[in-house]
């Protein structure tokens, strides 16, 4: 699956009760379907997943896949402590329709949490999942950095297609980048090089069966002899490599293991050193300002990236770094999302710090 691009790691929204706002959650994917991120991910860490129920977990999971557009790519987050709730979540992530999951190191008990325990924690995962995995590191959270050798050896399974680095450390990213570069898997993606998913493939044979049938039932009404149709969407393969899947259009490209960062004062030098993309609290808030940089990049255009990478710079330190997660609700708040108040222990903005949030912010996309 090709993971290159931005993406929110989307907020749950929160009645002023501390119920979900399940109304606001639709409203927020809606929106961002409309710009250009390469996907969303629910129930990461600026998710408070940590704080949600079992429950509202799958609820939030289920709200957030049907409120998106069919060419984003869906991750769900279901990385709990144990393999075998992780298993189950990840499980039920896969029967919503989900195109992977992210699965943050388990870190309690940290003394066990060796190389041995956290290779066969993640294989196990891997192994079961019907999903393809992403490892998520998040050492400034969990207090536990796995280290750059063990997400290198965990690259060689099949199952296991990427890593969200989060630690801010570049030598890091430089070292999995290298380290993994060996690794060479086909995927399916657009005529254009855009991911695709299982789940998008479905969406689209199951559009041109529809359409495909509806034509013939027009030409029956009118007593005319129906056109001849594909049966069932199913794939037109053509000299050219491209199969053709209902109106999408498909072909097979190489990747590598896929190195992706969580730290959007750091994308700009994180991409130039080999990650593929970025799943960025700060994309919550201004996912088309991140997704500059990143077009920028893409385009060749070093200059231009830097530029807007030192626009976000500081707003991205101050707000995701030191305020947190209500730092980013507010700065979703200005910029047109909804963010609302996050659940306790968090506690509310003091007006000084919401006034420096909206000074930072200024000038920066939505």
């Amino acid at each position: 699956m090709l993971l290159s691009g931005i993406f929110p790691p989307i907020t749950t929204p929160f009645y002023p009760d501390g119920e979900v706002y399940y109304k606001k959650l639709e409203a927020n994917v809606e929106r961002y379907s409309r710009t250009p991120v390469a996907g969303i991910v629910v129930l990461g860490s600026t998710g408070e997943a940590i704080l949600l129920s079992d429950q509202e977990r799958r609820d939030v999971l289920k709200a957030a896949l049907a409120a998106a557009a069919p060419n984003k790519v869906m991750i769900a987050g279901t990385g709990i402590e144990s393999a075998h709730e992780t298993l189950r979540l990840t499980e039920y992530a896969a029967e919503l329709g989900y195109d992977a999951a992210m699965v943050r190191t388990p870190h309690y008990y940290k003394k066990q949490m060796v190389p041995a325990n956290l290779l066969a924690f993640y294989r196990t995962v891997a192994d079961r999942s019907a999903l393809p995995i992403i490892i998520y590191n998040f050492p400034q959270a969990t207090g536990y950095d796995i280290p750059a050798e063990v997400v290198i050896e965990l690259a060689g399974h099949p199952n296991i297609v990427a890593i969200k680095e989060s630690s801010g450390n570049l030598d890091k990213v430089k070292k999995m980048v290298e380290g993994t570069r060996k690794i060479n898997r086909q995927t399916t993606v657009t005529e254009t090089f855009e991911a695709v998913t299982p789940r998008m493939l479905k969406a689209a044979a199951a559009e041109s069966e529809k359409q495909s049938r509806e034509l013939i039932s027009v030409a029956s009404l009118a007593g005319e002899a129906p056109s001849p149709v594909h049966e069932g969407g199913a794939a037109r393969p053509s000299s050219s490599g491209v199969t053709v899947v209902g109106k999408l259009k498909t072909r097979q490209k190489d990747v590598s293991f896929q190195v992706m960062v969580g730290a959007a004062h750091q994308l700009e030098p994180s991409l130039g050193l080999g990650a593929v993309g970025a799943i960025l609290a700060f994309a919550c808030p201004a996912p088309t300002a991140c997704y500059e940089i990143y077009a920028a990049l893409k385009d060749g255009d070093n200059a231009l990236a830097r530029e807007k990478q030192e626009r976000v710079k500081l707003a991205s330190q101050r707000v995701i770094s030191e305020l947190g997660i209500p730092g980013v609700k507010y700065a979703m708040d200005l910029n047109g999302y909804y963010g609302g108040p996050a659940r306790l222990p968090f506690l509310p903005l003091s007006g000084e710090q919401k006034a420096e949030i909206e000074k930072l912010m200024v000038g920066i996309r939505s």
